[in-house]
């Protein structure tokens, strides 16, 4: 394989054959089928949070932090969906994965299934860029592969969403059966839906999978594994990072102007080699901004159905909102409370 040539060419915006994009997804999956759900990386590291298609953001990500080999980096899942560029981000972040093994670690994010993927984006993207679905099928294949988890030096803890009650010991991610889609319920469930709350324990989500983990429950699972931190993603933060639990528990966001139209900063979080942290912001490229589209009346028309139709419990065919998906998401985001059979058509939040 032409490596170098291969991501010299992604980063152009210009996307692999399918038979090189084939190649390069059963290359990678012969490298992380070797790592473990919990792989061990060494510091200095930079760790990074949901990318969502956002590919021209991406390559600001590695301007801001530094590029690979020269930078390590931890990406906590969510590459794909919900941005216009999911194809290119995947892409390049396997080509990096493939020529740079030992300097970059993808995890798993909730997004990495084959159920969101054909709701959110990705899909409708590789088949619109393809002209078929076998791109798609070969990277939702690679999805299975992608580790679960990822700790540095032994002390801080990286994980797309967040705890389970059903663990209590870093071990017992370790024994978790990842080459399969994400279930519904479970500790792989939970380590890629669950969110940090204010509240002592657990509670039901509203996404309707994982849970609502509280200080409490974060600072036993921090002492009993001797952590000094859980690194996460999985929620927009506006302000691009946010500690909460007395720093006990960090959640990074790395897509600037989320859905083209939340306008949050975005960060990703370094450690040096004596595991001091730094914090580096950045914002959307221009790029980025040209692909806010106008909230025409027909998209609020379609989110007044939608909102009213959850509010009601009315069952509809949400493939009927598809083309519009990309703008009616963020507004819906904060009004959808759903049952846990519709989680994986529509998601509370990210």
């Amino acid at each position: 394989m032409e490596l170098d040539q291969w991501i010299a060419k992604v980063k152009k915006g210009q996307h692999l054959e399918e038979h090189e994009l084939q190649l390069l997804c059963e290359y990678v999956k012969e490298i992380l089928i070797e790592e473990s759900n919990v792989q061990p990386v060494n510091s200095p590291v930079t760790v990074c949070g949901d990318i969502h298609g956002q590919f021209h953001d991406l390559m600001k990500l590695f301007q801001t932090g530094g590029h690979v080999p020269e930078t390590n980096y931890i990406f906590m899942g969510d590459f794909v969906d919900r941005g216009y560029n999911s194809l290119e981000v995947f892409t390049i972040l396997l080509l990096l994965k493939a020529r740079y093994p030992a300097n970059i670690t993808l995890l798993r994010g909730n997004h990495e299934s084959r159920q969101l993927t054909q709701v959110y984006g990705f899909y409708d993207e590789c088949q619109r860029k393809y002209g078929n679905a076998n791109a798609w099928r070969y990277c939702t294949d690679v999805f299975d592969y992608l580790t679960l988890s990822a700790i540095i030096d032994g002390t801080v803890l990286c994980v797309h969403g967040g705890l389970s009650p059903d663990v209590r010991t870093i071990d017992q991610i370790r024994v978790i059966d990842r080459n399969c889609e994400i279930p519904h319920e479970g500790p792989f469930c939970d380590l890629m839906w669950s969110d940090p709350e204010e509240i002592d324990t657990w509670a039901v989500s509203p996404r309707g999978a994982g849970w609502l983990f509280g200080s409490r429950v974060t600072a036993e699972f921090n002492h009993i594994n001797k952590l000094d931190l859980v690194c996460r993603a999985h929620q927009l933060v506006q302000e691009g990072l946010k500690y909460m639990f007395d720093k006990g528990l960090v959640t990074v966001w790395s897509a600037p102007n989320y859905c083209y139209r939340c306008g949050n900063v975005a960060s990703i979080l370094s450690f040096n080699e004596k595991m001091e942290r730094e914090v580096k912001f950045f914002t959307e490229t221009e790029e980025n901004n040209q692909m806010r589209g106008p909230r025409t009346g027909l998209h609020i028309f379609c989110i007044m159905i939608l909102a009213t139709a959850v509010s009601c419990h009315v069952c509809l065919d949400y493939s009927m909102f598809l083309p519009f998906k990309g703008y009616v998401v963020a507004e819906m985001m904060q009004i959808l409370m759903l049952k846990k059979k519709q989680a994986t058509m529509l998601e509370v939040s990210v």
